[in-house]
């Protein structure tokens, strides 16, 4: 079992309850999925850099990405519907609580300056989107062999009815909000 897992069974679970006073332990918020997102607009020129961006996801995850493709054409930008341009990963279970941990632990402290993250980013249900800008910080990923630096974003999904319990929920789980 994930280390995290384990830390939200036996510590984060009672503080939820206590803090919140649900009547049934199916009430307790609880992370769903995450939802991991690279789009590659230069994909449309160069279509080589989705697959390194790909292989690059598949390697932060542990899980092969799904190309994604373009919904309806945009003669502005040269794009025509279904022209691949993105990779994404859904994580859930077991690999869900190790990216998350990879994540929190690792891969935000190396960012630059880091003093936290924003603590507004909810959505209104309880999911919580983080846009990062450089995928180098990850220990994963081999600074020599990246042909261009990419960005992702990734949204954590949970069961939380409002943004104050997911809040609560993710600050638990050890994620490093802005004071």
């Amino acid at each position: 079992m994930a280390r995290l897992r384990e830390k939200y069974q036996n510590e984060v679970v009672p503080k939820l309850a206590e803090q919140f006073h649900y009547k049934s332990s199916m009430q307790i918020p609880r992370m769903e999925k995450i939802v991991v997102n690279m789009g590659l607009g230069e994909a449309i020129q160069n279509i080589k850099i989705l697959d390194s961006a790909a292989e690059e996801l598949a390697q932060l995850t542990g899980q092969k990405p799904v190309i994604t493709r373009a919904r309806q054409s945009i003669a502005a930008f040269k794009l025509r519907k279904g022209m691949p341009i993105g990779c994404m990963v859904t994580l859930r279970g077991n690999r869900m609580y190790e990216f998350f941990d990879k994540l929190v632990n690792v891969a935000l402290p190396r960012v630059r300056d880091f003093r936290g993250i924003s603590s507004k980013a909810l959505d209104g249900r309880g999911n919580y989107t983080l846009g990062i800008k450089e995928h180098i910080i990850f220990p994963e990923i081999d600074y020599d062999k990246i042909d261009k630096i990419k960005g992702m974003n990734i949204t954590i999904v949970t069961s939380a009815q409002t943004d104050d319990e997911a809040r609560t929920l993710l600050a638990l789980m050890g994620m490093p909000f802005r004071q």
